[in-house]
């Protein structure tokens, strides 16, 4: 009888799950088991979602796996269904309208939502999250060109989606809680840049900006502050964190974090406190690359490591995770700002570079020999900006031995292509896949139905 896989989840983490657990018993001669798919949505990419607002692709190009991929992939998909409970003794999952799937083993992938800021008026209309697909389609049907567009929250994933909003011709402001923008992805030097640049391109930042309420006036949004004077929207975005979707877990005996942002207890196979249960992506608490400490990254490439190591293992494999590496890399503006591993860290050796007249920074972070954090900002334009971003990752993520070259770096923050390249960073990051192996996902039908 062939193994019976469930995967819990339509996004980055399940679908990767799924397109590894195909490739595995493709290269491997094994006879296809059977899966399923449990997703509330059509699965499709949130990462693409900015690119959707902008108008750069159809709705067509959003969605990862139509009907017609699933089933050359002989998946079983229950679209539009929720998972209700889950038994992990009895390995069967309860849906939403009471019918039972059962499994020998199951990912649990089912990501995390837009959690909006305890703020009165916020459920109001025209005060919207972009998390998903439908929430992308009511922020355009209510942005045309010239509104005036308030964004509550200066972190990453308001910064994924700002390009967007001031490509169709929006006037935008960004409020912000705490004293600076990005406060968990960059430090207060390139914040600072980053405000500059932004306020250069007709973005109004305000910062330490607590709304207390927002009301409806005439047809727009009223923000008021508990300072400052009150702002008027026609479009307000909440851009205030997120929450894992996990609720329905309760009663499972799943093992979960119990400090925020909570997540599923993992090993360094991802499996949970029941065996034959895994979770992968943003419900996952699995190991820092650099710390060792178990946490929730809620990044793409975590959820896409996730996935392929879940799915490697449900094929059979034996394969063990070395950790994600925080990261978050965004464009504002033509403004490339990025932030590697531990870039806050008051026990590392710090060394810095600023360059304001250009909107270039540097930030090094070190613990005896290796970089173990690092931030970077400069215009999009110069090569070594982009070069740079990808050479400070391949460093810290490698973790190679930077001792002999941290005088070198000491003294020129900027100056770090000769380290990489003398100590042969590439060829020690060639052999680093997740599965010892290049993907070798099959070519599937592209034809979107709509």
């Amino acid at each position: 009888m062939p193994a019976r896989h469930l995967i819990i989840g339509g996004g980055t983490a399940g679908m990767n799950a799924i397109r590894t657990i195909r490739e595995e018993e493709r290269m491997r001669g094994l006879d296809p088991s059977e899966i399923s798919l449990v997703s509330a949505e059509r699965p499709y990419s949130r990462m693409v979602l900015p690119y959707y607002l902008w108008g750069t692709i159809s709705e067509s190009h959003v969605y990862t796996a139509p009907p017609a991929a699933l089933t050359a992939w002989k998946v079983k998909a229950l679209i539009g269904r929720k998972a209700k409970r889950l038994d992990p003794a009895a390995q069967t999952l309860t849906l939403d309208d009471e019918a039972k799937v059962e499994f020998d083993d199951c990912l649990i992938a089912t990501g995390s939502r837009a959690a909006k800021a305890p703020i009165r008026g916020a459920d109001g209309p025209g005060v919207h999250c972009f998390w998903t697909l439908d929430e992308a389609k009511d922020v355009i049907a209510g942005m045309p060109s010239g509104s005036r567009v308030v964004m509550v929250g200066a972190g990453f994933i308001a910064f994924t989606i700002l390009n967007a909003i001031l490509a169709r011709g929006a006037k935008l402001t960004i409020v912000e809680v705490a004293p600076r923008i990005l406060p968990r992805m960059v430090d207060d030097a390139c914040a600072g840049i980053v405000e500059r640049w932004l306020e250069h391109h007709g973005v109004a930042v305000r910062t330490g900006a607590t709304v207390t309420k927002i009301e409806q006036v005439g047809g727009r949004r009223k923000l008021s502050f508990k300072k400052g004077d009150p702002l008027t929207a026609d479009l307000i975005i909440m851009a205030t964190g997120i929450r894992t979707n996990l609720e329905w877990l309760q009663g499972s005996g799943i093992e979960t974090a119990a400090e925020a942002p909570g997540g599923i207890l993992v090993d360094d196979h991802l499996r949970s406190s029941a065996q034959a249960v895994y979770a992968a992506g943003d419900v996952a608490r699995g190991r820092n690359l650099i710390t060792g400490a178990a946490e929730v990254h809620a990044i793409e490439p975590t959820a896409q490591e996730h996935g392929r190591v879940v799915g490697a293992n449900m094929s059979g494999r034996d394969v063990a995770y070395r950790g994600s590496l925080l990261m978050n890399i965004v464009e504002v503006a033509h403004l490339d700002v990025a932030s590697f591993g531990q870039w806050e860290d008051s026990k590392a050796d710090v060394y810095t570079a600023l360059r304001p007249g250009r909107s270039e920074y540097r930030k090094l972070l070190f613990h005896g020999g290796r970089l173990t954090g690092a931030v970077i900002c400069g215009p999009a334009e110069a090569v070594w900006t982009t070069n740079d971003v990808g050479m400070l990752k391949g460093l810290v993520y490698s973790g190679v031995d930077l001792s002999a070259w941290k005088a070198h770096l000491k003294a020129n923050p900027f100056d770090i292509k000769p380290a990489f390249i003398a100590l042969r960073t590439t060829s020690r990051l060639l052999p680093e896949t997740i599965l010892g192996r290049p993907s070798q996902s099959p070519q599937l039908p592209q034809t979107v139905a709509l």
